[in-house]
């Protein structure tokens, strides 16, 4: 029986559609007012994660991160967060395994100025080689906290075995041998590599209404980067099945790890669909294995089921908190779980559910300006330009049956790749 979609108002009321230019050299730049936010989000995101980095270049990425806020050719190291706290604003970045992203919250009367400030120091980062010996120690010793927690450990072994023979499968923190050996002038290549036209989004959201920002920001810079060279196609990702177990110092209690091949972020329909699934498995004290491992049998601290769309293809990642004696249960009990649900019918107060949860996490994810301008960075950035409605859209076309045979059956847990970290 196909249930039909629950009735609701306007899917995002109050958003309207972005305003989005493409520059002559290939950036874009991707407006969106939001009524009444108090701040601008100035979200630059550039096709230079991990991913891209050669078995020489482990690590760069992130390191590079590091790099861009020790300074400009203009602006001295600790200048920008300096100048950009005395605005009222505040900045951050991170890197993933796909891009990399930089972002400032600013007040609107100091927009321009920020704007300015920041596209000078992620375009043209000063990589001087005394800092670059100080912040490599700063990335070692992020390496070294990360190596000392078992718990950690536990997660990249889960993905260097799920995910052979693929970046996503790599530390994006690098190998501690390849942080030892960098140079500035291989940063310097790398930056000149991938911070190129053709690989840049800015977002700017928020408090964005007259359009003079982003008249500024076509105007700039970005506008004037050289034409990145296309460094080809990227592997997609194929996970393997498997079995391992890993004994840990300092593990306080069993973990049971799973990880499964999910698809890529630019196949939204699949995505919302292995969202579905997962939610339907371990979102929230109703849901099929919370209720059955924590709530019925007592055998786990935890159990959690996240999905982590990507580019080359997305993993859901099971993680089963429990006492070592248990795995063998709840191993058990997660086949049985999923035996159950391929076997009866969703009901439609459980569809209902699933779909709400989902549905509704996406629309608050919508009420701040950085988790907008986010989502339009990177949606843009890997040529994604529909509508922000269109995740719901693409939600309320699934029906239960469809689930069940494709998202939930991609959940067997005889494809996962499943490790058992065990105190040692």
């Amino acid at each position: 029986m196909h249930h039909p979609p629950p009735r609701c108002g306007p899917l995002l009321p109050g958003l309207a559609e972005p305003q989005r230019r493409v520059l002559a050299n290939g950036n874009q730049v991707v407006s969106l007012s939001i009524a009444e936010a108090p701040l601008v989000c100035i979200d630059f995101w550039c096709r230079a994660g991990s991913a891209f980095e050669t078995s020489a270049e482990s690590g760069l990425a992130h390191f590079l991160e590091h790099m861009v806020f020790k300074g400009s050719r203009s602006l001295g190291a600790g200048e920008f967060d300096r100048r950009i706290e005395a605005l009222g604003g505040s900045s951050n970045a991170a890197t993933g395994f796909d891009d990399v992203h930089y972002h400032v919250l600013i007040p609107p009367q100091a927009a321009a100025e920020a704007l300015a400030l920041l596209l000078d120091l992620v375009l043209e980062p000063r990589l001087d080689g005394d800092d670059f010996a100080m912040e490599r120690q700063v990335v070692l010793e992020e390496l070294a906290q990360s190596e000392d927690q078992p718990e950690e450990l536990a997660l990249q072994k889960l993905l260097a075995l799920a995910c052979p023979n693929h970046p996503y499968g790599l530390p994006i923190l690098g190998s501690r041998d390849a942080l030892l050996h960098h140079d500035p002038g291989a940063m310097a290549s790398f930056h000149r590599r991938l911070y190129g036209g053709g690989r840049c989004v800015l977002a700017l959201t928020g408090a964005v209404a007259d359009g003079s920002l982003m008249d500024h920001a076509c105007q700039g810079p970005l506008a004037a980067m050289a034409a990145a060279v296309d460094p080809g196609p990227r592997p997609g990702l194929v996970t393997v099945s498997g079995e391992e177990r890993l004994a840990l110092p300092r593990l306080e209690a069993a973990r049971l790890l799973m990880a499964w091949n999910q698809p890529a972020a630019g196949d939204l329909r699949g995505v919302m669909g292995a969202d579905l699934a997962t939610t339907l498995l371990a979102e929230g004290r109703r849901s099929r294995l919370v209720a059955r491992l924590r709530e019925e049998l007592q055998l786990v601290e935890s159990v959690d089921l996240d999905l982590h769309p990507m580019e080359s293809g997305s993993l859901a990642l099971l993680e089963a908190v429990c006492d070592p004696v248990e795995l063998p249960e709840v191993r058990a009990a997660i086949g049985e779980v999923w035996q159950e649900v391929m076997a009866e019918p969703v009901g439609s107060a459980e569809w209902d559910r699933i779909r709400r949860l989902v549905a509704n996490s996406y629309r608050f994810g919508m009420e701040a300006a950085g988790s907008v301008a986010g989502l339009l960075g990177t949606g843009h950035l890997w040529g994604r330009h529909g509508s922000l409605d269109e995740p719901l859209r693409t939600l309320a076309e699934w029906s239960a049956e469809e689930l069940r045979d494709q998202a939930l059956a991609a959940l067997d847990p005889d494809r996962a790749f499943v490790l058992e970290a065990v105190p040692a």
